[in-house]
Protein backbone atom coordinates (compact mmCIF):
# COMPACT_ATOMS: atom_id res chain seq x y z
CA UNK A 1 0.00 0.00 0.00
CA UNK A 2 2.84 2.36 0.89
CA UNK A 3 4.60 1.71 -2.43
CA UNK A 4 1.40 2.16 -4.38
CA UNK A 5 0.85 5.59 -2.79
CA UNK A 6 4.46 6.62 -3.49
CA UNK A 7 4.19 5.39 -7.08
CA UNK A 8 1.02 7.42 -7.69
CA UNK A 9 2.60 10.50 -6.09
CA UNK A 10 5.75 10.11 -8.18
CA UNK A 11 3.78 9.69 -11.42
CA UNK A 12 1.69 12.75 -10.60
CA UNK A 13 4.81 14.85 -10.06
CA UNK A 14 6.45 13.63 -13.26
CA UNK A 15 3.46 14.36 -15.47
CA UNK A 16 2.66 17.73 -13.88
CA UNK A 17 6.13 19.17 -14.51
CA UNK A 18 6.95 20.73 -17.84
CA UNK A 19 9.69 22.97 -19.21
CA UNK A 20 7.57 24.33 -22.06
CA UNK A 21 5.86 27.73 -22.16
CA UNK A 22 2.57 26.21 -23.32
CA UNK A 23 0.87 27.02 -20.01
CA UNK A 24 1.60 30.73 -20.05
CA UNK A 25 -0.93 33.20 -21.32
CA UNK A 26 -0.14 34.24 -24.88
CA UNK A 27 -0.63 37.88 -25.77
CA UNK A 28 -3.09 38.02 -28.69
CA UNK A 29 -1.86 41.45 -29.80
CA UNK A 30 1.85 40.72 -30.30
CA UNK A 31 3.16 38.12 -32.76
CA UNK A 32 6.12 35.96 -31.77
CA UNK A 33 9.02 36.76 -34.08
CA UNK A 34 12.17 34.74 -33.53
CA UNK A 35 15.41 36.74 -33.62
CA UNK A 36 18.93 36.72 -32.22
CA UNK A 37 21.30 39.69 -32.18
CA UNK A 38 24.32 37.37 -31.76
CA UNK A 39 27.35 39.66 -31.25
CA UNK A 40 25.94 42.84 -32.78
CA UNK A 41 25.49 44.80 -29.54
CA UNK A 42 29.01 45.81 -28.56
CA UNK A 43 28.94 48.28 -25.67
CA UNK A 44 32.39 49.54 -26.67
CA UNK A 45 30.78 51.19 -29.70
CA UNK A 46 29.52 54.79 -29.27
CA UNK A 47 25.86 54.01 -30.11
CA UNK A 48 25.67 51.58 -27.16
CA UNK A 49 27.78 53.63 -24.73
CA UNK A 50 24.74 54.41 -22.55
CA UNK A 51 24.57 50.75 -21.55
CA UNK A 52 27.94 50.88 -19.80
CA UNK A 53 26.48 52.77 -16.83
CA UNK A 54 23.64 51.84 -14.45
CA UNK A 55 20.47 53.72 -15.34
CA UNK A 56 21.37 53.90 -19.03
CA UNK A 57 19.16 52.59 -21.80
CA UNK A 58 19.29 52.13 -25.54
CA UNK A 59 16.50 51.52 -28.05
CA UNK A 60 17.47 49.18 -30.90
CA UNK A 61 15.39 48.88 -34.06
CA UNK A 62 15.61 46.24 -36.79
CA UNK A 63 14.78 43.28 -34.57
CA UNK A 64 11.46 42.05 -33.21
CA UNK A 65 8.26 44.03 -33.95
CA UNK A 66 9.16 47.71 -33.41
CA UNK A 67 12.50 47.08 -31.76
CA UNK A 68 13.42 46.73 -28.12
CA UNK A 69 14.82 48.73 -25.23
CA UNK A 70 17.71 47.52 -23.09
CA UNK A 71 18.05 49.03 -19.62
CA UNK A 72 21.20 48.64 -17.46
CA UNK A 73 20.15 47.98 -13.86
CA UNK A 74 23.64 47.50 -12.34
CA UNK A 75 26.69 45.31 -12.74
CA UNK A 76 25.80 42.59 -15.24
CA UNK A 77 22.04 43.03 -14.78
CA UNK A 78 20.05 44.23 -17.77
CA UNK A 79 16.42 44.12 -18.80
CA UNK A 80 15.12 44.00 -22.34
CA UNK A 81 11.56 44.62 -23.53
CA UNK A 82 9.69 44.96 -26.80
CA UNK A 83 8.78 48.59 -27.54
CA UNK A 84 5.32 47.78 -28.84
CA UNK A 85 2.29 48.37 -26.62
CA UNK A 86 1.19 44.88 -25.52
CA UNK A 87 -2.41 46.04 -25.10
CA UNK A 88 -2.99 47.20 -28.70
CA UNK A 89 -2.97 45.55 -32.09
CA UNK A 90 0.26 46.36 -33.91
CA UNK A 91 -0.28 49.64 -35.77
CA UNK A 92 1.34 53.04 -36.24
CA UNK A 93 0.42 54.30 -32.75
CA UNK A 94 1.36 51.14 -30.82
CA UNK A 95 5.12 51.83 -31.03
CA UNK A 96 6.43 53.03 -27.67
CA UNK A 97 8.56 56.12 -27.12
CA UNK A 98 11.09 55.81 -24.30
CA UNK A 99 11.61 58.74 -21.94
CA UNK A 100 13.71 57.97 -18.84
CA UNK A 101 12.47 54.71 -17.36
CA UNK A 102 9.04 54.93 -18.97
CA UNK A 103 7.81 54.01 -22.43
CA UNK A 104 4.54 55.48 -23.75
CA UNK A 105 2.46 54.55 -26.78
CA UNK A 106 1.23 57.13 -29.27
CA UNK A 107 -2.40 55.98 -29.17
CA UNK A 108 -5.16 58.09 -27.61
CA UNK A 109 -4.99 56.18 -24.28
CA UNK A 110 -1.23 56.88 -23.95
CA UNK A 111 -0.50 53.58 -22.17
CA UNK A 112 2.75 53.83 -20.21
CA UNK A 113 5.11 51.08 -19.02
CA UNK A 114 8.16 50.86 -16.76
CA UNK A 115 11.18 49.66 -18.80
CA UNK A 116 12.94 48.32 -15.69
CA UNK A 117 10.17 45.90 -14.69
CA UNK A 118 7.98 45.84 -17.82
CA UNK A 119 4.90 46.52 -15.71
CA UNK A 120 2.18 48.98 -16.75
CA UNK A 121 2.12 52.34 -14.96
CA UNK A 122 -0.95 53.48 -13.04
CA UNK A 123 -3.79 54.37 -15.40
CA UNK A 124 -2.62 52.10 -18.22
CA UNK A 125 -5.47 50.25 -19.89
CA UNK A 126 -5.18 46.52 -20.60
CA UNK A 127 -4.04 43.35 -18.88
CA UNK A 128 -0.60 42.73 -20.41
CA UNK A 129 2.87 43.85 -19.34
CA UNK A 130 5.70 44.50 -21.80
CA UNK A 131 7.00 41.49 -23.70
CA UNK A 132 10.38 40.50 -22.23
CA UNK A 133 13.29 39.16 -24.24
CA UNK A 134 16.21 37.08 -23.05
CA UNK A 135 19.53 38.85 -22.65
CA UNK A 136 23.05 37.46 -22.10
CA UNK A 137 26.15 39.41 -21.14
CA UNK A 138 29.62 38.35 -22.29
CA UNK A 139 32.11 41.07 -21.46
CA UNK A 140 31.12 44.12 -23.55
CA UNK A 141 28.89 42.07 -25.84
CA UNK A 142 25.15 41.74 -25.25
CA UNK A 143 23.05 39.07 -26.91
CA UNK A 144 19.28 39.58 -27.08
CA UNK A 145 17.08 36.81 -28.41
CA UNK A 146 13.60 35.39 -28.37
Amino acid sequence: MKYRFLSILLLTLIFSCSNSDDGRVKNPYLPDYGFDTLGQINMSLPEYNGLQFPGGSVVIHGFSINGFVIYHINGDQYTCFEITDPNHNVNSCSALTVNGIFATCGCADENTYDIVTGLPADGTEGEYALKAYRIEVNGNILRVYN
